[in-house]
């Protein structure tokens, strides 16, 4: 083993612990910020692994898609929201936990034997320096060109019905009607007191609206 190896080993390590104790975070943690700021540490972890598998472009997708628009999307509907609610008592709780937990553990031990059993051999062929986008690049443009295209009429579509859904190019003539009967809400000034010229004073009410 020598140098490089080693340091692909221990980086390997390292993000792997950090993921799962992010994820470990993101499910324990009764905070909903701490578990949006800890998901937002599984996907760089993420990131950090498919750098290390030599996939760039996937790895740099990873930080700007996941963690630059999806994780922070997350953390911006979670402080414009700002709800406080504790968390009620359920019956039967543990009923729910239990199989949560077995059904996590199922999950866990069938990746695990997938792993284990996966036969992972090196491939006896040169390695190219190529970088990973421009063979994307090729790809797309290549052989795969009609449905990188659909795909792209496929988000222009949805983009143009968003933009029509939300336009609003007439006021219904009911809420015309509703403005213009309701009128300003003002403060009722308070009564002032006359004097009139004499011993005795009266107290007339001065009418505001006039």
């Amino acid at each position: 083993m020598n140098l490089a190896e080693g340091v692909q080993i221990v980086s390997f390590g390292l993000l792997s612990v950090m993921m799962i104790g992010a994820a470990l975070g993101v499910v324990l943690f009764s905070s909903i910020v701490y578990s949006a700021f800890l998901l937002g540490g599984v996907f760089i972890s993420i990131a950090g692994l498919y750098l290390l598998l030599n996939a760039d472009f996937v790895s740099a997708a990873q930080i700007l898609i996941y963690v630059g628009a999806v994780n922070v999307l997350i953390l911006f509907a979670i402080m414009l929201v700002n709800k406080r609610e504790d968390f009620t008592p359920i019956r039967n709780r543990w009923i729910r936990q239990g199989s949560t937990g077995l059904v996590c553990v199922g999950l866990f031990a069938l990746l695990g034997t997938m792993v284990v059993r996966t036969p992972w051999a090196l491939s006896s062929l040169p390695h190219s320096l190529e970088s990973t986008i421009v063979q994307l690049g090729e790809h797309f443009f290549s052989d795969f060109l009609l449905p990188f295209e659909l795909v792209s009429v496929l988000l222009l579509m949805a983009m143009v019905g968003a933009i029509i859904l939300a336009r609003r190019e007439y006021i219904p003539e009911e809420i015309v009607s509703e403005l213009a009967q309701t009128k300003a809400l003002t403060l009722q000034e308070r009564p002032r007191e006359l004097l009139t010229v004499g011993t005795e004073s009266t107290k007339l009410p001065v009418d505001t609206n006039t």
